[in-house]
């Protein structure tokens, strides 16, 4: 192949690259979830598991949307009901995949993982859950005496932070 001719080919193979991905990443953006949808779904997170396996059903990989409330504080379903206490929905919504974090860890009382997160990350004591919710907040609505005892020796007082 001569010069001319591969440089044609090479300029014409990039160039439908190119607009492949542009295409691809348009499609992406047309593809997202409306946020009025997210809202509701993260809204339902927190108490309502009939809505939330209808909006899953409807929208699945919603799962792992996260709504933004502002100044980072994003919150996903699972998030919802790790601060409002609510296993029934957060155990559903762990069987569909969604992302467990240390919060929500800490209200369903899984106090042996949560120990050796903050022994190997002690600045986790001090993260923010959703709308500022600490890791004592998460386990005592979760009920959780021995966390909260634990949080509480490594010095953790607040049950919310400020955003």
């Amino acid at each position: 192949m001569d010069r001319k001719k591969f440089i044609t080919t090479s300029s014409l193979t990039i160039g439908g690259f190119l607009i492949t991905a542009n295409q691809s990443y348009s499609q992406l953006q047309e593809e997202q979830y409306d946020q009025k949808v997210v809202k509701a779904f993260v809204g339902a997170g927190h108490n309502n598991l009939d809505k939330v396996k209808e909006i899953l059903s409807e929208y699945p990989n919603i799962v792992n949307a996260a709504y933004d409330w502002k100044n980072g504080d994003f919150e996903t379903a699972v998030g919802g009901a790790g601060h409002v206490g609510n296993r029934e929905v957060a155990e559903y919504l762990i069987s569909q995949g969604a992302r467990i974090n240390l919060f929500t860890l800490t209200m369903l009382g899984k106090n042996e993982l949560v120990k050796e997160f903050i022994e190997e990350f002690p600045a986790l004591l001090r993260a923010k859950g959703p709308h500022g919710f600490s890791m004592l907040h998460h386990a005592k609505v979760g009920k959780n005496e021995e966390l909260m005892e634990f949080f509480q020796a490594q010095g953790l007082k607040k049950m919310k932070f400020s955003l």
